[in-house]
């Protein structure tokens, strides 16, 4: 049996006026994930716990199976794995995201989706400048990027710097024991960033510039059991998110590589629907992420958001189902990690919609893949960490 996990990330949302009462899901023109839904079973599942805030890294671990109750640690050390740096028994990671903010305003969580190359430069300078042994800047992909502080600071309340576009640095700004070495260390990058050949040519060009960082998420490294132990399975993941990919590390899933992939509406969809079909020649399972529609919520831009949506159902989805019947045997799983709701421009710890489809699973009736739809499925499940299990065991 082979194994497919499609997650298109923040996917769910609310019934919008724009949309004439309907969700960008159910707006959307998706004949695949529409077959998924006729001929699968499926429903709502809680992905979020009440325990846990409504993020990428809590649904992912949850789609994978892990129950984020018990396994996790913070958000910077599956970007960490993911990177390939062993943060030890001392390292506390921190997401750094690259932002524009004006005055005491945060203007943009990812400063004009800088692109990977020109982040680098600004990152460079920023080890030049403030790097100590204890603490070290790594480089990651577009806005996102690494800080490890050797004991530093790990019981910090921090947030997610989408979740505050629009409102005030002072006072969203890390707080809790040692605040002030991380707040120094914010302060301190402001001027090397704004001094950067880089963000000089994105200003003349009418980009935003990445004038500031925002450090958020800390915690130190997870241990999991890996994916091989828990189901007897190998396998690997794709996307082009750091945490997805360090949940998948760190469950000894490969990281599969895909030229052209870049977590926004840009990315080489066709790319990651080839390079799973051809893992899965002499792999068990692919996990298959795709950040575009939760990139589109955050910016509240649902007509963009509709085009993520079939831009996976056209371009993901169905080459995918194109190609499954030369491999034999076969299930899929597909859910979002989350809601990331155009009205409310972040996550939401609402249920989404799922379906499992393959061999062995007898249609429920589902009419379409929609959160409303989803509704009268067969399965509720309250658990998200359950599916992997109702893919591969049941």
């Amino acid at each position: 049996m082979k194994y497919i996990v499609l997650v298109p990330d923040g996917a769910a949302d609310y019934p919008l006026d724009e949309l004439a009462g309907r969700t960008p899901l159910e707006a959307a023109r998706t004949p695949q994930m529409d077959r998924l839904a006729r001929e699968g079973r499926g429903g709502l599942v809680q992905m979020i716990p009440p325990e846990r805030p409504p993020g990428s890294d809590i649904g992912n671990l949850e789609i994978f199976g892990y129950d984020s109750r018990v396994h996790y640690t913070g958000r910077s050390p599956l970007e960490a794995a993911s990177m390939g740096v062993d943060l030890g028994p001392d390292g506390v990671a921190f997401r750094m995201n690259l932002i524009y903010s004006e005055g005491d305003t945060l203007v943009d969580y990812s400063a004009g989706h800088i692109e990977s190359e020109e982040a680098a430069e600004l990152v460079a300078a920023l080890a030049g400048a403030l790097g100590r042994e204890c603490i070290r800047f790594y480089p990651g992909v577009g806005y996102r990027h690494l800080l490890v502080y050797d004991n530093g600071p790990e019981d910090l309340v921090s947030y997610p710097p989408h979740d505050i576009m629009g409102e005030s640095v002072a006072a969203h700004l890390p707080a809790g024991p040692r605040q002030e070495e991380i707040r120094a260390l914010m302060e301190a990058a402001g001027p090397i960033l704004t001094a950067a050949p880089v963000n000089a040519a994105r200003r003349a060009r009418g980009a935003h510039p990445a004038n500031a960082i925002w450090l958020w998420g800390s915690g130190r490294a997870l241990s999991l059991e890996t994916f091989g132990a828990r189901y007897g399975l190998r396998g690997g993941v794709i996307s082009a998110v750091d945490l997805v990919r360090g949940i998948g590390k760190s469950a000894g899933l490969e990281v599969i590589e895909v030229p052209g992939i870049t977590g926004y509406l840009d990315t080489n969809y066709e790319g990651k629907a080839e390079y799973a079909l051809q893992a899965l020649q002499d792999r068990d399972l692919v996990y298959v992420h795709v950040e575009a529609p939760d990139e589109c919520g955050h910016n509240g831009d649902s007509a963009a958001k509709v085009q993520a949506i079939e831009d996976f159902d056209a371009r993901v989805v169905a080459p995918i189902l194109e190609g499954l019947p030369d491999l034999g045997p076969c299930r899929l799983l597909m859910a979002p990690d989350h809601r990331t709701p155009i009205a409310l421009r972040t996550h939401s710890r609402d249920p989404v919609p799922f379906v499992l489809w393959g061999a062995g699973i007898a249609a429920d009736g589902l009419e379409a893949y929609g959160e409303q739809a989803a509704e009268k499925g067969s399965m509720q499940v309250a658990n998200g960490h359950r599916l992997m299990e109702y893919l591969i065991e049941n």
